[in-house]
């Protein structure tokens, strides 16, 4: 189902938003993931929120997520080609982040 929005900048949010989201995003631009290793990469998020965030970002094609047929089953997720172009958007908000965690630890403490 497609959103109609005003603002650009909502339909970012809906689609990047979420506690989880961003992060996953930003463990993917390093290279394909199976859920184990975002489990361990992402410690403090339970199975249930990621499972259900990577199933959100899936659904609007910002990834990708590869079934091997083996057993012990292998499930990889990694970006789409059209999910690659969120990667410039992710870097400028990790410089953003980075500056900001910059200015608040030259402010003088309260």
């Amino acid at each position: 189902m497609i959103h109609q929005r005003e603002c650009p900048i909502e339909t970012v949010i809906h689609v990047m938003g979420g506690k989880w989201k961003p992060v996953i995003l930003w463990h993917l631009m390093e290279s394909t993931r199976r859920f184990n290793d975002l489990e361990k990469l992402i410690p403090n998020v339970s199975q249930k929120m990621l499972t259900q965030h990577l199933r959100e970002l899936e659904k609007e094609g910002v990834i990708e997520r590869t079934v091997y047929p083996i057993v012990p089953p292998k499930v990889e997720y990694s970006y789409s080609e059209y999910g690659k172009t969120l990667i410039p958007v992710a870097e400028v908000m990790c410089a953003w982040g980075e500056n900001h965690n910059e200015r608040k630890r030259k402010e003088p403490a309260s």
